[in-house]
């Protein structure tokens, strides 16, 4: 299937490690020009120098902790170069704990570094898909859209919030050629994930071994998912053959959620 993605701009966040990297990579090689975007610039140095190449590939120091400077430093950079047709909004999950003995500082971090900054980034990026009749905004989120998870109160409570902004939006501005859907990913090995198993490990008194294999047994594959599969379905939603699917949640998970 060809995807289409030649010549298209696309602004990838958390492009240095995991679902964010595997995506950028994906991008590429699909012919897209890729603009990383994270706040450690060596390992966006890094990355840049392993992405296929071909196209043009750039990369942007932000911290998600600060929208003002992040709108000001994607905004610099358009106005240096061209817009994006493609957004991959991706960011590092809020850390586990039940919701009840959680503060407010947490929720107002992960909503800053979540619905805040997607919010900024729509908002930088939208102008030039307008012009383009072209946009491809995809939210990198949680099954805890569907059905919230264990031991992760705030990271439920936030994603349900990008969740409704992104459907909101795709209503919107589904009249100008713009898609807006978020992707679902279940248990996928990344640093995340090795975190999470960790965290298991430690209240079970069970190995890490352990609690990783009763994870499995609870996805009917029976494995955790692959960043590049993330990827996969990221980039066919980012691509021309997606263009009337639009405000939807796509679980990428092996069937895990119990849920339609």
């Amino acid at each position: 299937m060809n995807l289409n993605l030649n010549n298209k701009n696309a602004l990838v966040c958390g492009s240095t490690a995991g679902i964010g990297k595997a995506t950028a990579m994906s991008l590429a090689s699909e012919g897209a020009n890729v603009t990383l975007i994270a706040r450690n610039e060596e390992k966006l140095k890094a990355v840049l120098a392993e992405l296929p190449k071909g196209g043009r590939h750039s990369y942007i120091v932000a911290d998600f902790s600060n929208p003002e400077e992040l709108h000001q430093k994607v905004s610099e950079f358009i106005s240096e170069n061209n817009g994006f047709h493609i957004l991959v909004n991706n960011t590092g999950g809020p850390a586990g704990g039940p919701v009840f003995s959680a503060n407010l500082d947490e929720f107002q971090k992960a909503f800053t570094q979540h619905l805040k900054c997607n919010h900024v980034l729509a908002q930088a990026v939208v102008p030039f898909m307008k012009e383009a009749g072209y946009g491809r905004i995809v939210n990198v989120i949680s099954t805890s859209v569907k059905q919230p998870l264990d031991g992760l109160g705030v990271s439920n409570t936030i994603r349900g919030a990008v969740a409704n902004w992104s459907k909101t939006l795709s209503n919107e501005l589904g009249s100008f050629g713009i898609t807006v859907n978020n992707v679902l990913p279940g248990a996928t090995g990344t640093d995340r994930l090795a975190e999470i198993i960790k965290n298991k490990s430690a209240k079970s008194g069970n190995t890490e071994e352990e609690a990783a294999n009763a994870m499995k047994q609870a996805v009917p594959a029976k494995r955790f998912a692959k960043p590049e599969e993330l990827a996969d379905a990221i980039i066919f939603l980012a691509s021309e053959r997606a263009g009337y699917i639009n405000g939807i949640n796509l679980p990428v998970d092996g069937g895990r959620t119990k849920s339609l």
